[in-house]
């Protein structure tokens, strides 16, 4: 064990026997010494026992992202902004749950098995009582933000780790998220972190104001600021209200500046990260006071509910001006009547729109799904929609479309395997008249600008040029597209969602795929079931067969297929059946040959990042067929030759032609 790591224990077990004001860790911030006390005495762990971070297995973390799936879609946005501030700063940027398990992820892929060993990546669990100190369990447990940095950690293995964390609350008050960014290592002070602290904290702010917005969007809102100039811009506090005055939501500045009689409210002015009661600064959670939520308009102002409609905009905010209850200080109140609300909304609300529903015919995986992009169907996040070739994506994507408010305006479906490379960019973002070689005289508009307002279907995204993808990005951040030749960007209202059979991540890794780029398209990712593991394979057949009947002979036939070309396979098979039929009546006779079983090497499974051995090993398979390893991949086949290129793969057939030619 390195001599730091023997130092380190001992400054804990001093603290351990000698209580947090123990000399030795005079050093580290009491809230630090505090937390290692806390450690030993409450979580009974052992500073000499150093454990790696405890990462959980896929099915618990989905479990736990779906406990808070309407804040994570909240929250995406908030971390992509901030990941872009630090990304070239080495950080990492993760958001937990109130239990401290990483339920959403940003960092380079690239470096991965560092991230995570380390426990900086999906499903790690960083609460106190099983982390020890550290950014996000502290944060937990004092309700604060902080950093933990280097030594500050409980647990030796983690004392290369700076932690930046700051609380996320709901509007009842409670803790309902942690937003932290991290480094694998650091080399400078404590101090160096203070802008990282600064900038979390922002965002976690920023992130609870959105949620709180959406949360009381049949509410009235109060925005309360103590300067006029930043009251509709960035109120410092947040009031929601029921139709009869009463707080029914608030954030956590005002729940620190409001909750309690007036005499033992904290100043409204104590700051964001304190609370004031008789002229000194108390730490978040030393106020214990009775809940705001509850409390009426009248006992918080000197005015009558009756009177808010004054405060509705109509006039400037410096004569928006509100006195406190006890007269203790004057605020500014922007009041934000809820909206008209039909009878029936709540239930159109929860209904999934017909073509979102048509996907599914029963299956309890795929309901989920539906449910799930139910609700984003009219929202800005790019959605990521993967699953094995012919598994319905593009369907998927048109149902998306077709459900949403954009369903009037184009659906553009670009196949990015099938264009060739040397096209790509032109198709895409679209060329002035004679902007190189062989460009039309008059120009194109390119595909982008077409779903201008619509949507933009990516399909195969993984098969992008590297080249491209930086344009691409630049399209979803800037939401503008600059033709080839033109030196003014043209904007662009689209909605994209991507698609992809191969594994994006493993791109990633293998630097052929951009991480920021693929951040930004995994918004919300969509995973489709294959058609062998569907519970409602019986249903959709029978929706197929568009009112021809089946014998049921033929039908148990169906049902014991593996389909390993999925839905396309299906369709295929029941066009052909029910194009040999009698009185549309389908037979076993009338079936084409099913393949007994999946085969022994599947094609459609050789994804880039498995190396030419295995692309070798397919076409070999298929003696030499390109296209049909190219249809069993789901491929072009100019893609596939590109693949066999970067490969160094080569036909036996086109090895005669190149030794021929040297030859001679």
């Amino acid at each position: 064990m390195p001599t730091t790591q023997h130092q380190h224990i001992a400054t804990v077990m001093h603290v351990a026997n000698d209580g947090a004001g123990a000399l030795a860790a005079a050093a580290h911030e009491q809230v630090i010494r505090d937390s290692w006390h806390r450690c030993v005495h409450e979580h009974r762990l052992d500073p000499t026992r150093m454990q790696e971070a405890v990462i959980l297995p896929q099915a618990r973390l989905r479990e736990h992202q779906d406990q808070m799936e309407a804040l994570l879609q909240i929250a995406r946005h908030g971390l992509e902004a901030l990941y872009s501030k630090v990304a070239g700063l080495g950080y990492v940027v993760l958001l937990t749950d109130a239990r401290g398990v990483t339920v959403d992820f940003l960092g380079d892929l690239v470096f991965e098995p560092s991230l995570r060993k380390a426990g900086l990546y999906l499903g790690a669990d960083w609460s106190e009582q099983h982390a020890g100190t550290c950014g996000v369990g502290t944060c937990i447990s004092t309700g604060e933000a902080l950093t933990v940095h280097l030594d500050d950690h409980f647990d030796a293995t983690h004392i290369p780790l700076t932690c930046t964390t700051a609380p996320v609350y709901d509007s009842a008050g409670e803790l309902s998220a942690v937003l932290d960014i991290s480094q694998l290592s650091s080399s400078q002070p404590k101090s160096s972190q203070h802008l990282a602290l600064q900038l979390v904290k922002m965002t976690a702010h920023d992130i609870e104001h959105a949620a709180f917005l959406h949360r009381h969007r049949h509410d009235w809102i109060l925005r309360l600021s103590a300067a006029p100039q930043f009251l509709d811009v960035q109120p410092e506090y947040l009031l929601a209200l029921d139709a009869h005055g009463r707080v029914v939501g608030h954030n956590r500045r005002a729940q620190q500046a409001f909750a309690g009689p007036p005499q033992e409210r904290p100043h409204p002015l104590g700051g964001p990260g304190e609370a004031r009661v008789g002229g000194h600064a108390l730490q978040g959670r030393a106020v214990h006071a009775p809940p705001l939520v509850g409390r009426s308009f009248e006992a918080l102002f000197e005015l009558p509910f009756s009177q808010i409609g004054r405060f509705v905009l109509t006039q400037p905010s410096d004569q928006r001006a509100v006195m406190l209850a006890g007269g203790r200080q004057l605020l500014f109140l922007s009041a934000v009547p809820p909206p008209p609300r039909p009878v029936a909304a709540a239930q159109r609300e929860r209904a999934v729109p017909a073509p979102l529903a048509a996907l599914s015919a029963g299956d309890a995986a795929l309901d989920r799904q539906v449910e799930r992009v139910a609700r984003l169907v009219n929202t800005p996040i790019s959605l990521l929609i993967t699953g094995e070739t012919g598994s319905g994506k593009e369907f998927f994507a048109k149902a998306v479309h077709s459900s949403s408010e954009r369903r009037a305006r184009p659906f553009v479906a670009v196949n990015c395997a099938a264009i060739p490379e040397h096209l790509i960019e032109s198709e895409l973002f679209g060329h002035l008249p004679g902007s190189f070689s062989g460009a039309s005289p008059k120009g194109k508009r390119g595909l982008i600008a077409e779903a201008d307002g619509g949507t933009l279907f990516l399909d195969e995204i993984g098969d992008m040029p590297l080249a491209l993808q930086a344009r691409l990005l630049r399209v979803l951040s800037e939401r503008e597209v600059l033709p080839v030749g033109a030196t003014r960007p043209v904007p662009v209202n689209i909605r994209v969602i991507a698609a992809t059979h191969a594994p994006l991540e493993s791109l990633v890794l293998a630097g052929r795929f951009r991480d920021d780029l693929y951040y930004r398209l995994k918004g919300a990712h969509i995973q489709l079931p294959p058609l062998r593991e569907r519970s409602d394979l019986g249903a959709m057949i029978t929706r197929l067969l568009g009112g021809r009947s089946l014998t049921s002979t033929a039908l148990q036939r169906l049902l014991s297929h593996p389909w390993p070309g999925n839905l396309r396979e299906l369709r295929n098979v029941l066009d052909y059946a029910g194009s040999l039929c009698a009185d549309g009546a389908i037979d076993l006779d009338d079936l084409p040959e099913l393949q007994a079983g999946r085969l022994e090497v599947r094609a459609a499974e050789v994804a880039p990042d498995d190396g030419p051995e295995a692309l070798l090993q397919a076409l070999r398979a298929a003696h030499w067929n390109v296209s049909a390893v190219a249809r069993q991949m789901g491929l072009s086949r100019m893609t596939l030759y590109r693949r066999m290129k970067r490969g160094g793969i080569v036909a036996p057939n086109r090895q005669d032609d190149i030794d021929s030619r040297r030859a001679h």
